[in-house]
Parts: C-alpha cells; sequence; structure tokens
C-alpha cells in the first residue's frame, strides 16, 4: 500500500503573514481555553518549530482541551489516541492485514498517521507502546513490516500526561521526553478565569463552535518563513553554552542533550517571529531554556532531598551563562 501525500511546494510567506495566521489561531484556541496566553503561544511556538508538545498536569486543567483546540483551529487531519495499559504499538503504527479477496496483505494506518496526533495520558501506557511514537516523533516516518512510510507535513505529537505520582501512570522513559520539544504545565486558573468558564462553557461545549482559521499548507510556509529567522553567532554559541551549563551541573546526574540544543535554538527562532524579529536575541533563549530543557534533564539525589525542581536549576544555569552583545 503507498500512503503518497501532496508533495507541492509550501506557498512563502513572510513574518507578518506568520503574525497574521498565528493571531487568529491563538483568537481561536481563547475561546475554547481561559486565561493561559503563555500555554497556548508555547504550543504555537512548537508548532512553528516542527516540535512536539508535552502538557503535563493534574486531571481537569485543560490538558486534552489545550490539545483540541489547537488540532481544529487548522484545517487538517487530527487523530485522538488514549492511552491506556492495554494499548497496543500496532493501534499506534498500524498493522498489517490479510485481505482474502486480494490474497494480499493491505496495511491499515495506525493513529499517528495526522497532521496533529493528541495523545491522551500518555504515561497511562506501558514503556514498550509509549516507545512506537519514538520513530516517527525523530525522523517523520513509520516503519511496518519492513516498509516505511513517510508522515505528512505539519506533524505534530501533542501528548498529555498526569504527574508520576499518580496511581497507574508510567514515567516516560529519558528517549522519549527528549523528543519533546517542550513541556508546558497548565496550572489552576484564575478567579476570573474560571468565572468565564462557567458562564461560556456551562451549558454548552466550547470545541463545538470552534472553526479553522488555517489549514496545513499555510502552516508548512509559516514554518519555512521561521527558519529563515536570523541567528548570530554570538547567540548560537550562548545557546550551546546554555546547554553545556546544564550538563556541568552538580545539581543534574543528566544534562541537556545535543538534540535539546537544536530545538531551542529552533524554538528561539518561532518565539523571535511571534516577538516581530527577524532575528534572535540572547532573552529569545533564555525564556525558553526552561520549558525545552526542564524535562529532559535528570536531578542529582542532592536536588532531590533539597526539593529543588528542574525549572529552578535550569534557571539558574542559565543566570550562570554570561549574556553576550545583542546583535
Amino acid at each position: 500500500m503507498s500512503l503518497d501525500y501532496d508533495s507541492q511546494p509550501a506557498p512563502a510567506k513572510t513574518l507578518d503573514d506568520v503574525l497574521d495566521v498565528i493571531g487568529r489561531v491563538r483568537t481561536a484556541i481563547e475561546t475554547v481555553i481561559e486565561g493561559k496566553r503563555d500555554s497556548i503561544d508555547l504550543a504555537l511556538i512548537v508548532l512553528l518549530a516542527e516540535g512536539h508538545l508535552l502538557v503535563e498536569d493534574v486531571p481537569g486543567v485543560g490538558k486534552t482541551m489545550l490539545a483540541k483546540a489547537l488540532g481544529r483551529s487548522i484545517d487538517c487531519s487530527v487523530r485522538r489516541i488514549q492511552f491506556t495499559p492495554d494499548l497496543l504499538p500496532s493501534d499506534i503504527t498500524g498493522v498489517s492485514v490479510f485481505n482474502q479477496q486480494s490474497r494480499e496483505f493491505e496495511f491499515k494506518p495506525g493513529g499517528i498517521f495526522a497532521n496533529i496526533v493528541v495523545g491522551d495520558e500518555i504515561n497511562r501506557a506501558s514503556p514498550k507502546t509509549q516507545s512506537a511514537l519514538l520513530e516517527s516523533m525523530e525522523e517523520r516516518q513509520i516503519s511496518v513490516d519492513g516498509t516505511t512510510y513517510l508522515l505528512e507535513a505539519p506533524f505534530m505529537v501533542v501528548a498529555t500526561q498526569n504527574p508520576i505520582e499518580m496511581e497507574g501512570t508510567y514515567p516516560l522513559p529519558e528517549a522519549q521526553r527528549d523528543r519533546f520539544m517542550a513541556r508546558i504545565q497548565m496550572g489552576y486558573p484564575t478567579a476570573h478565569a474560571e468565572l468565564d468558564m462557567l458562564e461560556h462553557h456551562g451549558t454548552s461545549d466550547p470545541l463545538s463552535r470552534l472553526t479553522a482559521v488555517t489549514d496545513a499548507a499555510t502552516v508548512r510556509g509559516l514554518v519555512q518563513a521561521v527558519k529563515d529567522v536570523y541567528v548570530a553567532p554570538a547567540v548560537k554559541e550562548y545557546v550551546v553554552q546554555v546547554v553545556n551549563a546544564t550538563r556541568a551541573s552538580r545539581d543534574l546526574r543528566l544534562g541537556a542533550s545535543p538534540r535539546a540544543t537544536l530545538q531551542l535554538l529552533r524554538a528561539a527562532r518561532a518565539h523571535a517571529a511571534l516577538a516581530r524579529r527577524d532575528y534572535v536575541t540572547p532573552d529569545d533563549v533564555a525564556t525558553l531554556a526552561g520549558p525545552v530543557l526542564a524535562h529532559r534533564v535528570l536531578p542529582s539525589t542532592e536536588a532531590q532531598l533539597a526539593r529543588r525542581s528542574t525549572d529552578e536549576i535550569i534557571a539558574a544555569a542559565v543566570r550562570a551563562v554570561p549574556i553576550p552583545d545583542r546583535p
């Protein structure tokens, strides 16, 4: 079976197009998610940087709602995978089934074949099933029974997970966490935002009223425009120094990987574009260091005993790195 996608080049876009389209997507999502502008903006940065997003928090704070709203605001294919202990890897990747009429095996695509894949409660599945996402998240392809199938761009996994202290969860392995560009924590809404939620969401489902404001081809063009954002050599060196600071920190027994360095730079480009700049500054890098690096590192025993979070450790590492001259 062939899974050929439209290979037409993405239409050229400018930074003004990025601001216009992403502004419309943000407005659409905010009709569903009240008072979470920072979380929404980070999700959009990950989309523009061709990354994947991990949304971690307690149940009921809007993790899945954010992922669904992002998918519905873009006219593209969206699939939701509910991760459970009995979910199989073939449910994600797909499986070859023998067709009695044609006397041949046919490939039945799994849930991963979509532009935006919503992985709900990813840490409730077994590590074997979680690992079924590894190839698709890094190489944007799936290999089944010796055949490789390419995934259509844009491709983004938005996974939600509950804190590992909760019953029935499996901690994500380091290789899995490292493939997520950023992690966000929704947090509880403010009292004002919660009142607005009761007013607007109490009698109807806001997702049912959400309509797409852009399409996959446009998003591909926006991604290409973000890649053209200039990064000065001094800023690239700053990115490397920030990541190296995590590897040298005594509070961490596992620092950030080279993949983290690359993804931090990509996210910084998207952050600069949303700030109406065609160049990256050290502030872009410092702002995103926590969301991009904190979920990839492992604290030392001493840091755990002192109850120091990885976000605090990353922030301290960033402060210790000298800021280069502005480009």
